[in-house]
C-alpha cells in the first residue's frame, strides 16, 4: 500500500506540478524523492530511508522537525482566529511578534512590516526606498546597487536585483535602474591580498556612485554573506566600509538577512554582531518560523522613518501590503519558534557549534577534487573542482559535483547542489556527533566520485 501511495505522489508531481527550478526538457518525466515524515535533523523518504537534512530544507529548519510547541501554536491560532485583514484589524500574535523581533534587531530597527516570505520582504524594502525618496521630494533618487552572485528573490523587482546571471535567460529582467558591483568572492582576488582586494571593491563602489550620481541612488542591497550565490564571505571590514559610504551619500543600506537571520550565523541577526554594521533596513524570513509556515518581513530604522512620518509625512500613505501581511497563524508560529529557541538556547548552541562545523568542513580539503571550504556560523560549502587552481568551476566541475551530491543522497545525506558547490546549512540543533556523521558521508562520496574520475585519493573512510 505504501508503495502505491508513493507511486501516486510521484505521478502527481510529474503530471501536475511546475517545480521552482524546472528543467523544461524533462517536464512530466523527471521524478523527485518523496518524503514521508521528518524528525529532528532527519527527513524520511519512501521505504523508511533516513536522511540528514544538510540544507535545513532551504536554509530554514532552524529548530528541526517535529517540534510540538510550534504545531500546537499553529493549531490553536487557526482555531481561535485564523485570519484578520491587516488593513483594518490588529491581532495579538502580530503585535507580540513585532515587539519581540524589535527587541532582537540591532540599533533602532524597531518598526516591523510583515510579508509572506523572503522575496516579498525584499520587494517591500525596495518599494519602501521608492516611497521614502518620493516623500522627501527626490523622485530621481531611485537606483539600486547590488552585487553579482547576490540573490534577493523571485518577484520582478527582486529578480532584477539578483546577480546570479544564470537566473536571467528567458525572463524579461528590467534592470534600467539596477547597477551591479563585483562579487566580493576572495577566489577572484588573484594575486591581491584580502586587504588590496577590499580596497579595490570599495573603490569600485565609490567610482560607481560618482559615475551615476549619489542623488540618483536610493539603496545598496546586500546579503551579509552571498548565500545562494555560493556561500561567498566578503573580506573582513567590507560591510562597515560600504555602510560608511552609504551614510556619506544618504543611500539606504538594506541588509538582506533572509538566510542569515534567526541564528543561522550564531546570532539572532548577523548584521551587527557578526559583520559590524547597523543597517537602515533588515529583511528576514525562513528561520523566523523555522519553515513551519510561510512568513517574512522587514525591520526599519526609527531614524529613517522619522524623516517621512508625523510632521514630515506630507500627506503620504504607505500603501504597500499583502492579503497575508500580519497573518495571525504565521505570527503565532513565529512566536512559538522564537520562544523555543530562547528556552533551549539554540542560537547560543549554533554559535558554539560554528568553529567545530567550519573545522569539520575544512578537514575535507585533504581530498583531491576539493578546492575550498567556506563557513560562517552554521552555513557552509565545499567547492569541488577537477582543477582547484581555477577561480571558478566549469561544466565538468558542475557534473563532478552533481555526482557527489547524488552519492551523498545514496549514503544518507541531503546537500544542496549549487554548481560546483555542495552547500550545507543544517538545522541549528545539530550535535557534534551528527556533524561527524555528515562529514563522514561527504568524505566517502567525494572519495568515491573522485576515484571514478581518476583522482588519487589519500584515504577512504567508510560510513
Amino acid at each position: 500500500m505504501a508503495e502505491n501511495r508513493t507511486g501516486d505522489v510521484e505521478a502527481a508531481v510529474r503530471e501536475h506540478i511546475l517545480l521552482p527550478a524546472q528543467e523544461m526538457a524533462k517536464l512530466g518525466k523527471a521524478t523527485q524523492p518523496v518524503l514521508t515524515h521528518a524528525e529532528g535533523i532527519y527527513v524520511f523518504a519512501e521505504g523508511g530511508r533516513r536522511l540528514i537534512d544538510g540544507p535545513a530544507g532551504m536554509w530554514c529548519a532552524q529548530v528541526g522537525y517535529g517540534r510540538k510547541e510550534i504545531v500546537d501554536a499553529i493549531a490553536h491560532q487557526a482555531m481561535v482566529l485564523p485570519y484578520a485583514s491587516p488593513w483594518y484589524m490588529a491581532t495579538s500574535p502580530a503585535a507580540k511578534l513585532a515587539r519581540k523581533i524589535a527587541s532582537l534587531t540591532p540599533g533602532d530597527l524597531n518598526r516591523i512590516f510583515f510579508t509572506t516570505g523572503g522575496s516579498t520582504a525584499v520587494d517591500s524594502a525596495l518599494r519602501f526606498s521608492e516611497f521614502f525618496n518620493n516623500v522627501l521630494g527626490r523622485p530621481q533618487k531611485k537606483r539600486i546597487i547590488v552585487r553579482y552572485d547576490g540573490y534577493h528573490g523571485s518577484t520582478a523587482l527582486t529578480a532584477a536585483c539578483t546577480g546570479r546571471t544564470g537566473n536571467w535567460p528567458n525572463f524579461d529582467i528590467h534592470q534600467d535602474r539596477i547597477s551591479f558591483l563585483s562579487s566580493p568572492n576572495l577566489r577572484h582576488a588573484g594575486n591581491r591580498s584580502a586587504e588590496q582586494f577590499l580596497d579595490d571593491l570599495v573603490k569600485e563602489f565609490e567610482d560607481q556612485i560618482e559615475a551615476l550620481g549619489a542623488d540618483t541612488i536610493a539603496a545598496f542591497l546586500a546579503e551579509p554573506i552571498l548565500a545562494s550565490g555560493g556561500v561567498i564571505i566578503p573580506p573582513k571590514g567590507y560591510h562597515a566600509r560600504f555602510k560608511a559610504i552609504c551614510e556619506r551619500h544618504d543611500i539606504l543600506y538594506i541588509s538582506d538577512e533572509v538566510v542569515t537571520g534567526f541564528g543561522r550565523c550564531g546570532e539572532w541577526f548577523a548584521s551587527e554582531k557578526v559583520f559590524g554594521i547597523v543597517p537602515d533596513i533588515i529583511t528576514f524570513a525562513k528561520g523566523v518560523t523555522s519553515g513551519y509556515v510561510p512568513l517574512g518581513g522587514l525591520a526599519i530604522s526609527e531614524k529613517v522613518l522619522a524623516r517621512i512620518s508625523g510632521e514630515n509625512a506630507k500627506g503620504s500613505w504607505f500603501t504597500n501590503g499583502y492579503t497575508y501581511s500580519n497573518q495571525p497563524v504565521a505570527c503565532a508560529a513565529a512566536l512559538a519558534n522564537i520562544e523555543l529557541m530562547e528556552r533551549d538556547g539554540i542560537v547560543d548552541h549554533a554559535r558554539e557549534m560554528a568553529d567545530y562545523f567550519a573545522a569539520a568542513l575544512a578537514s575535507l580539503t585533504d581530498l583531491p577534487g576539493v578546492a575550498e571550504t567556506r563557513a560562517v556560523g552554521l552555513v557552509g560549502c565545499v567547492q569541488c573542482m577537477l582543477d582547484p587552481t581555477r577561480p571558478d568551476g566549469n561544466d565538468d566541475d558542475k557534473a563532478f559535483t552533481r555526482k557527489i551530491d547524488e552519492r551523498c543522497f545514496e549514503l544518507g545525506l541531503i546537500v544542496r547542489p549549487l554548481g560546483d558547490l555542495c552547500v550545507i546549512s543544517p538545522p541549528l540543533i545539530i550535535t557534534r556527533a551528527q556533524i561527524d556523521d555528515m562529514i563522514a558521508i561527504m568524505r566517502q562520496a567525494i572519495s568515491e566520485v573522485g576515484a571514478a574520475h581518476g583522482l588519487q585519493m589519500k584515504e577512504q573512510v567508510d560510513v
